[in-house]
């Protein structure tokens, strides 16, 4: 079973991670977003110790359609967003897709 934590983005925003003990990343700097951000992604989903991945919702769209198909569909690893339009409805869907079930549904 997978139980690593995996972060991809800048370095702004991996450092955080980083600090709180997060040892898997993939630092992608903004202007360097269009070339390796792709390939960012398909290391970190094809990495069998990775359970969870995460990523700011901002990043998904430099993503190809190809890639953000991988990651949008992606059981395990579970992709997790931050930041940017990823409300508690994103965060919602993500948790439901991840466990199967909506935690938050009224009778």
């Amino acid at each position: 079973m997978s139980q690593e934590i995996a972060v991809i983005g800048s370095p702004d925003f991996t450092t955080g991670f980083r600090l709180a003990g997060v040892r898997k990343f993939e630092n992608v700097p903004d202007e360097e977003k269009d070339e390796r951000l792709d390939d960012a992604v398909e290391r970190t989903l094809s990495d069998d110790d990775v359970g969870i991945v995460v990523m700011h919702a901002d990043d998904l769209d430099s993503l190809s359609r190809n890639a953000r198909r991988a990651v949008e569909t992606s059981i395990e690893p579970t992709l997790v967003t931050l930041g940017g339009g990823a409300g508690s409805g994103g965060l919602r869907e993500q948790i439901k897709r991840a466990i199967g079930i909506d935690l938050m549904e009224e009778d």
